[in-house]
C-alpha cells in the first residue's frame, strides 16, 4: 500500500476528498490538521461511496470550518504489479 500526503486549506478540503474517493483506488482517507491531530479517517469501501457517502461528507466540511490548513494522508490499493526476479542459469 502506498500512501500519499496533501496540504489543503480549509475551503479545498471537500473538493479534494470528493475527488480521491472518484478515483477508486483509495483504501484510506485520514484528515489530520497542521499539527498532526487527527479529524477523521474514513474509510474507503463500497458501502461509503453508497448510501453512507453524503453524512461523511458533511463531517468533512464541519471539519473544513475548525481550521484553515489540513493534511490528508491518502492510503492507496497497491496496483498489484509485483516485479520478479530474474534468475540467470550458469551451464
Amino acid at each position: 500500500m502506498a500512501k500519499t500526503e496533501f496540504k489543503v486549506n480549509g475551503e479545498d478540503l471537500l473538493k479534494k476528498v470528493k475527488n480521491l474517493v472518484k478515483e477508486g483506488n483509495v483504501r484510506r482517507i485520514i484528515i489530520k490538521d497542521d499539527k498532526g491531530k487527527k479529524f477523521i479517517e474514513i474509510p474507503v469501501t463500497v458501502g461509503v461511496l453508497g448510501a453512507l457517502a453524503a453524512p461523511v461528507f458533511v463531517a468533512v466540511g464541519a471539519i473544513a470550518a475548525v481550521a484553515t490548513k489540513f493534511t490528508i494522508e491518502v492510503v492507496k490499493k497497491s496496483d498489484g504489479k509485483k516485479t520478479k526476479k530474474r534468475t540467470t542459469s550458469k551451464k
